[in-house]
């Protein structure tokens, strides 16, 4: 998968600009606070829809502006396509080769991308939050139902929040039919998001653990755990799950009913890192936690792989500078010459070009970019 030409309007800082990108490796040049992230964020909003730094669409539009416009020319291996992405203030529209997509689920894994920012060193001992979005992400881009499931599920429980919270606060009165009907809802959809889940994780597993071995010289063996909010296991059945669910919800109604929310399903899961059998979360060094982060990412692009048969757009946003030369050595090293790149840095001292390879250099300033010749 390559992205060949880009073209924005009015996107964040930038009020139209036409790029033709490198099939392998392209260097976003420039100093902080120029435009270069936003040139990053573009291509991942185009990919998945949204954006990796804000939840509001809004904050896409340049000021002042009505809408904002994202088209991508592309070319895989059944040949080349094209990409658009159209936000305004009454919501956005996306379309592959000129038709619209009505849901979502239908768009995004059209184009695969794998994102590496300095915030994704913060993935291991981050919030719980970071981390299940980490995993609907990725997994959204490869499994369309599980997009469709979880979608379901947090549908059914912003209604079910709403109705404990009313009901807390007096202002509706408790029906039990009507919270069985939401729980149901909830468990049905709940028990497929998890059943792939720690299917998923599993497979992330199998790519990583070798990864993080190799970075590590062979001193380190890292597991990855699935962390439930309810009492089940990995290996389970969506089948029992939704049986384990179910009886989870029956134990906690009372207190739901008390704080007026959710108080288990996947929405409050997490994931647990391991090295040598020891939390890398609790008892972690920094190097092993940015270790197991650059090892998830690497998986990422070989699990991408294996489901799709190409290898996804990688977008380094000012990361290499954040890893050491060993690991950033490891990191170029394992894409080179297979998947189509994307750096930012300030400076291009410290990385070494010749890993690289190739490479078409873009200088960013005030919102502008030029190609160098």
């Amino acid at each position: 998968m390559q992205i060949e030409a880009l073209s924005l309007k009015d996107y964040r800082s930038y009020d139209e600009i036409a790029l033709t990108f490198h099939n392998q490796v392209n260097v976003i040049l420039g100093e902080n606070a120029q435009g270069k992230t936003n040139l990053m964020e573009a291509i991942y909003v185009l990919a998945m829809a949204k954006s990796h730094r804000t939840s509001k669409d809004k904050e896409l539009i340049r000021w002042e502006q009505p809408f904002a416009r994202i088209r991508g020319d592309f070319v895989n291996q059944h040949g080349g396509m094209s990409m658009e992405v159209v936000f305004s203030r009454r919501g956005k529209k996306v379309k592959v080769n000129g038709l619209e997509k009505k849901r979502l689920s239908d768009y995004i894994g059209t184009c695969t991308i794998v994102m590496f920012a300095p915030e994704d060193l913060t993935l291991v001992k981050g919030s719980p939050q970071v981390r299940r979005r980490f995993l609907d992400m990725e997994m959204g881009q490869i499994h369309p139902v599980y997009l469709y499931y979880l979608s379901q599920y947090y549908k059914v429980l912003k209604q079910r929040n709403q109705w404990l919270k009313e009901v807390r606060d007096g202002k509706r009165k408790a029906d039990e039919a009507m919270l069985a009907v939401m729980t149901e809802q909830l468990v049905d959809a709940g028990a497929e998001v998890l059943a792939r889940r720690c299917a998923f994780l599993r497979r992330l597993e199998t790519w990583a653990a070798p990864i993080h071995a190799d970075i590590s010289r062979g001193r380190e063996v890292l597991t990855i755990r699935y962390v439930p909010s309810i009492d089940t296991d990995e290996a389970a059945s969506a089948a029992e799950h939704r049986q384990r669910l179910a009886a989870a919800f029956e134990g906690v109604q009372d207190q739901e009913m008390r704080r007026g929310t959710t108080q288990v399903g996947p929405h409050r899961d997490d994931l647990a890192f391991y090295v040598n059998d020891r939390s890398i979360q609790t008892y972690g060094s920094q190097g092993q936690q940015r270790t197991t982060a650059l090892s998830l990412k690497l998986a990422e692009i070989e699990l991408i792989y294996e489901k799709t048969g190409e290898y996804p757009i990688l977008l380094l946003d000012d990361v290499l500078s954040e890893l050491d030369e060993h690991r950033q050595t490891h990191l170029l090293r394992s894409i080179q010459g297979k998947v189509q790149t994307f750096v930012t840095t300030t400076s291009v001292d410290g990385i070494d070009y010749s890993l690289l390879g190739e490479a078409a250099t873009f200088d960013v300033s005030g919102g502008t970019i030029s190609r160098r010749e």
